[in-house]
């Protein structure tokens, strides 16, 4: 394939992963009993409620700490994380949004050429690392 020719490449966001904080405890249990579409993992410390639309999971610490997955674009983290602190503040908890951040966009494309991996990798040594049983490149953190 020509270095010159322009290939339009369909990228297609499969996943927005974003954080908020509350700014306030929140008692776990008290969300597990009178909240929707929760999972309680007590072992872990954890709650996992899940939103229907936008189709988001949250994952809630006792800190305040949430971490939203599952949106594919930016907007629809940012509504899917505020409707999660309205839920919150309707369970009677003085929920303050703050600090929201997205941290991780997944997308993918089908590329017009073959990738190989092992090669890739070695060529790009201080950003990418191939790891042979999972398939996958992971990114170094760069300092």
């Amino acid at each position: 394939m020509d270095a010159d020719s322009d290939v339009a490449l369909d990228i297609l966001i499969t996943n927005v992963v974003c954080v908020f904080r509350t700014r306030c405890h929140l008692n776990l249990r008290k969300i597990a009993l009178e909240g929707a579409n929760v999972i309680y993992k007590r072992d872990v410390g954890k709650v996992l409620m899940k939103l229907r639309k936008p189709r988001i999971t949250a994952t809630i610490w006792s800190s305040g700490k949430v971490i939203c997955t599952g949106a594919t674009s930016e907007e629809e983290a940012k509504f899917g994380a505020r409707r999660l602190a309205r839920c919150l503040q309707k369970l009677g908890f003085q929920v303050i949004f703050t600090d929201f951040k997205v941290v991780n966009v997944l997308a993918v494309c089908n590329m017009p050429f073959e990738i190989r991996l092992p090669e890739f990798t070695k060529n790009n040594r201080p950003h990418a690392r191939y790891v042979m049983n999972q398939n996958f490149i992971l990114p170094c953190a760069t300092e």
